[in-house]
């Protein structure tokens, strides 16, 4: 890639990154389930008028809606509501690339190596280390539904990749290639309904109206952030850029989104991790690398004579 195409790749792993610090603040003023149907209400209007609808069947676009908007973040939301650590939880929602590898063999028959089954045994060394020495106990005490709702949304995004695959590979059949942009903002119209239920029902007590007129300044941002730079910026530019360049340049960037959630949740809301759950990560990561990249690349990366 080209100096400015690295530098967009890289302002929009920064903006994901960051994007786990927003969620937490946005969760201060907002339940959770109504902050994830406005983030995708506003990701959807008024963007649908301006963008064609994607040449694939309405099932793809209805079933990644849920398993990304309900299912993703959905979870992700509630999660953080309940206790998850933002930059935990940046980290721990990238074990989706091994809940895809496993969706991936079983649905599509697709063969898993023996570099992705090294990193998937290192990340999930990982994560029960997070989870035997985080639940209830520690430096960062993790309640157990919240680190169990996290793995629900990665499972959710794996599961999301899944749909993705299946409908690139119908449109390619008809000699046509998926708009993953437009086919992003078009199922952002499904999330709001059920999520505007759920969020009904986990607080009966409060009034949806009230909320959303008493917004602080806190929250537009979060809700704006989410939308336009995580959701409509972040997705913008990286269907672009995989659009212009093999997926083996672009997508291996995206193991920076841990670093910078972990950096940014750091700084702005001042959060500690144990020993314990730096290694867990430190393995997660380890484990990403691996599996993306293979044992010789990683073992052999470094400065070049």
């Amino acid at each position: 890639m080209n100096h400015r195409d690295t530098a967009l790749a890289l302002v929009v792993v920064s903006v994901w990154g960051a994007n786990f610090t927003v969620i937490k603040l946005g969760l201060d003023g907002v339940p959770p389930m109504l902050l994830v149907a406005m983030r995708y209400a506003l990701a959807a209007l008024p963007a649908v008028f301006f963008l064609r609808l994607p040449i694939v069947r309405v099932r793809y676009l209805f079933w990644y809606g849920i398993a990304v908007g309900v299912g993703q973040f959905g979870c992700l939301f509630y999660a953080m509501h309940i206790g998850m650590p933002a930059g935990l939880a940046s980290v721990l929602l990238q074990s989706q690339v091994f809940f895809t590898l496993i969706f991936a063999a079983i649905t599509l028959r697709e063969r898993v190596s023996g570099a992705q089954l090294a990193g998937l045994w290192l990340a999930v060394s990982g994560l029960l280390l997070i989870g035997y020495r985080s639940v209830g106990t520690g430096l960062v005490p993790i309640p157990l539904p919240a680190f169990l709702f996290t793995l629900a949304g990665a499972a959710s995004w794996g599961l999301s990749n899944i749909i993705v695959r299946k409908a690139s590979a119908e449109a390619a059949q008809k000699g046509d290639r998926l708009d993953m942009f437009s086919f992003v903002v078009w199922s952002s119209l499904v999330p709001p309904i059920p999520l505007f239920l759920f969020a009904s029902v986990l607080n009966p007590q409060e009034s949806m109206v009230e909320v959303v007129t008493n917004l602080d300044g806190i929250s537009v941002f979060a809700i704006a952030y989410l939308a336009f730079a995580a959701t409509l910026f972040g997705f913008g530019v990286w269907s672009s850029l995989l659009s212009r360049y093999p997926a083996s340049q672009v997508a291996p960037l995206s193991l920076l989104v841990p670093v910078t959630g972990l950096l940014t949740a750091s700084v702005a809301l001042s959060e500690e991790l144990s020993m314990s759950q730096w290694i867990g990560s430190f393995l997660i990561l380890c484990g990403l690398a691996v599996s993306t990249f293979g044992f010789p690349k990683v073992l052999s990366y470094g400065p070049t004579k």
